[in-house]
C-alpha cells in the first residue's frame, strides 16, 4: 500500500485527527470513545498549558485521499530534563492492520527525533501523565475507560515488528466491595487516625473544597515524582485539572486525607464508570449526548479509581486504611459492586500495596515501548 504521511495544520485537520479512531474502532464492543472537546483541548497548543515546556507535531497516514492512520510527536523539555534524557515521545497512536501503515508514521516520527536531536522514542504518552499512556498488551476482552488507552491486538505485533522494546508496564485490576467493611480495616483505620492525627475531610460545598484540590494535586506531585517518566505538574496545569474536574466530583466518591496542619498527605479519586455513556453519545455532550452521562452518574453499580496517592512522609504508615475504610462505607451506601483500579507501575510498590485490603483479579496490562536511535 502507498502510504503519504501528513501534518495537520489545519483546525479541520485536528478534527480529522481526533475523529479517525471512531471509524476504526466503530465495530469494536470494548473501545471507549474520548470525549471530543477533552481531546480538542488537550491537543490544541493554544488551550493547554502543558505547551509552556512541550512541543508537538500531529499527522494523518493517507492512503490516496482516505485517512488509514495517525500519530503525535510530543517532545516534553521538563521531563527529559528532570530524566536526564533526550526523548521524543510518541502518542494519539492509531492505524489499521497494514505494516506500512504502522511503519510510516513511525518512521516520520523518529525521523523528526533526529532532527530535533533526540535520542531515543518512547510511548504511547501523553504530554504528562494525566493524559492516557500505555499500550493494551492484555485484557482486550474487557471494556476500556474514560481515562485509559484501549488498542487493537495488532499493535504491539506491529512495534515489535519495528524494533520497539518494552520499556515499562502498567498493571490494571478489579476488586469487588464486599457488602459490608471488613471489621479489622476499621479497627486499623481508627488506630491510624489516633495515632498519625490525620482526619478524613468532608467538604461541605465545592468553594470550600477548591483549595484542597490544589493541595491534592500538590500532594500528587510529590507521591508520583519518583515515578517512571513523571514530572511534576505546573501552577497553570493544577488550576486546569482543579477547573476542569471540580465540577464532576461527588463527594461521596472520594477521599482526602488531612495531617494536623490541614494539609493532603493523601487522596482517592473515583468516580463513576462511563464507558457505556461515551459509547452511547458517541464522545460528544451535545445535543444529547449529556442525557447518557447523568443517567450513568445518579445510578451505577461500576466504578473506576482515577488517582490514588500517598505524600512519602506518610507511605506505609496504614493511611490506605483510612482510605478505603472511608470508601468502602460509601460504595455500600451508594450500591456500587466493583472498583476497576487505575492503572499501576509494575515497580511502584506504594501503590500496589495500598489495594492489600482486597484482593483483586487482572483486568488490564499497558507497556511503553522504546526504540534508541541509530
Amino acid at each position: 500500500m502507498e502510504i503519504s504521511i501528513r501534518e495537520v495544520s489545519t483546525k479541520r485537520e485536528l478534527k480529522t485527527f481526533i475523529a479517525f479512531p471512531e471509524k476504526l474502532y466503530k465495530n469494536c464492543t470494548n473501545w471507549v470513545n474520548s470525549l471530543r472537546f477533552d481531546e480538542f483541548n488537550t491537543l490544541h497548543k493554544d488551550k493547554n498549558p502543558a505547551f509552556e515546556f512541550c512541543e508537538a507535531w500531529y499527522f494523518l497516514a493517507l492512503s490516496g485521499n482516505r485517512v488509514v492512520g495517525r500519530i503525535a510527536a510530543i517532545i516534553n523539555h521538563n521531563a527529559n530534563r528532570d530524566w536526564n534524557q533526550k526523548y521524543m515521545r510518541f502518542g494519539w497512536l492509531d492505524f489499521i492492520d497494514d505494516y506500512d501503515v504502522s511503519k510510516a508514521l513511525m518512521e516520520k516520527v523518529e525521523s523528526l527525533a533526529r532532527e530535533k536531536g533526540m535520542e531515543a522514542v518512547n510511548g504511547p504518552f501523553g504530554f504528562t501523565d494525566m493524559d492516557k499512556e500505555g499500550m493494551l498488551i492484555e485484557g482486550f476482552e474487557n471494556m476500556g475507560s474514560m481515562t485509559t488507552l484501549y488498542n487493537y491486538a495488532y499493535y504491539p505485533q506491529h512495534l515489535e515488528r519495528l524494533g520497539y522494546v518494552k520499556d515499562a508496564d502498567w498493571y490494571q485490576r478489579e476488586f469487588d466491595v464486599p457488602p459490608q467493611v471488613p471489621p479489622k480495616l476499621k479497627q486499623f483505620a481508627d488506630i491510624v487516625i489516633r495515632r498519625s492525627g490525620v482526619r478524613v475531610l468532608h467538604p461541605r460545598n465545592r468553594r470550600s473544597l477548591r483549595k484542597y484540590g490544589v493541595q491534592l494535586f500538590e500532594a500528587l506531585n510529590r507521591a508520583f515524582v519518583p515515578l517512571y517518566g513523571f514530572t511534576p505538574l505546573t501552577r497553570d496545569q493544577i488550576n486546569l485539572y482543579v477547573k476542569q474536574y471540580l465540577p464532576m466530583v461527588n463527594f461521596d466518591m472520594i477521599c482526602l486525607v488531612l495531617d494536623k496542619e490541614d494539609k493532603v498527605v493523601a487522596f482517592a479519586i473515583t468516580m463513576p464508570n462511563l464507558s457505556w455513556s461515551l459509547k452511547k453519545s458517541g464522545g460528544k455532550l451535545f445535543p444529547f449526548g449529556f442525557i447518557f452521562f447523568l443517567k450513568a452518574l445518579k445510578r451505577f453499580d461500576l466504578v473506576d479509581m482515577n488517582i490514588i496517592g500517598i505524600v512519602p512522609e506518610y507511605q506505609n504508615k496504614g493511611v490506605n486504611a483510612v482510605i478505603f475504610n472511608h470508601l468502602h462505607a460509601n460504595y455500600i451506601k451508594l450500591g456500587v459492586k466493583k472498583v476497576i483500579a487505575n492503572p499501576q507501575l509494575e515497580n511502584n510498590s506504594a501503590v500496589i500495596n495500598i489495594f492489600d485490603y482486597y484482593p483483586g483479579k487482572p483486568y488490564m496490562t499497558r507497556r511503553c515501548y522504546i526504540r534508541t536511535l541509530e
